[in-house]
């Protein structure tokens, strides 16, 4: 349902912190006590390590951006498509995308829990998941954006999608100005979760720069 209103850090892993600590111990009681096997947490880590994370919704938004055809099929049904990439399962059955465009900008909430694509862009982030966003996303869009840092030309409509158990969304943000004739692979590195979320934008080049 919509509601209508008018790069990279570098850090130090020469230890481990408090969280990683508990992590680990937790991880060694679980295989000790014979609850879980180790390569089953290993597993599970790759997975979402490799296998399902923004960079998996980056190539659909970087597809979609440079094959006409794709975006069609993207269109008319987003799980099917997406899927063609390979990337389906744990709450990415029903798909769908929402464009930004010169007029409109998207942006994605839930707001009875947190129903999330994971199999496009991984583990939802802990704000998303917040009460406050959850409620002030969809009574003012606007100013939840300016606190992300996103100012939005003014008269700009912003629609604002709640997901459900029967439908989650993805947003395919504005391609960057200046793209034009980039592989998909390059495109892809610019796509950022918040901007497959609405909270974002797609990065520029004087971002990269």
């Amino acid at each position: 349902m919509a509601h209508d209103h008018s790069q990279d850090e570098h850090h130090d892993h020469s230890h481990l912190d408090e969280m990683d600590l508990k992590v680990r111990t937790l991880e060694s009681l679980l295989v000790e006590k014979g609850y879980v096997k180790s390569e089953a947490l290993d597993e599970i880590v790759e997975t979402y390590e490799f296998r399902v994370g923004p960079r998996n919704g980056a190539q659909v938004v970087a597809k979609a951006w440079t094959d006409s055809a794709y975006l069609d099929r993207l269109r008319k049904d987003a799980t099917a498509a997406i899927s063609e990439l390979g990337f389906s399962g744990r709450q990415g059955e029903h798909m769908r995308v929402v464009e930004n465009t010169d007029e409109t900008h998207n942006m994605v909430v839930c707001t009875l829990c947190s129903c999330y694509p994971w199999s496009v862009l991984g583990l939802p982030p802990v704000w998303y998941k917040s009460v406050p966003y959850r409620s002030r996303a969809v009574i003012e869009p606007e100013a939840v954006l300016a606190e992300f840092g996103l100012k939005l030309r003014k008269g700009k409509t912003i629609k604002v999608w709640d997901s459900t158990a029967e439908m989650r969304y993805l947003v395919i943000p504005e391609r960057p100005a200046g793209t034009e004739g980039w592989s998909e692979e390059d495109l892809a590195k610019l796509v950022t979760r918040d901007s497959m979320i609405g909270t974002g934008l797609a990065l520029n080049l004087d971002t990269l720069s």
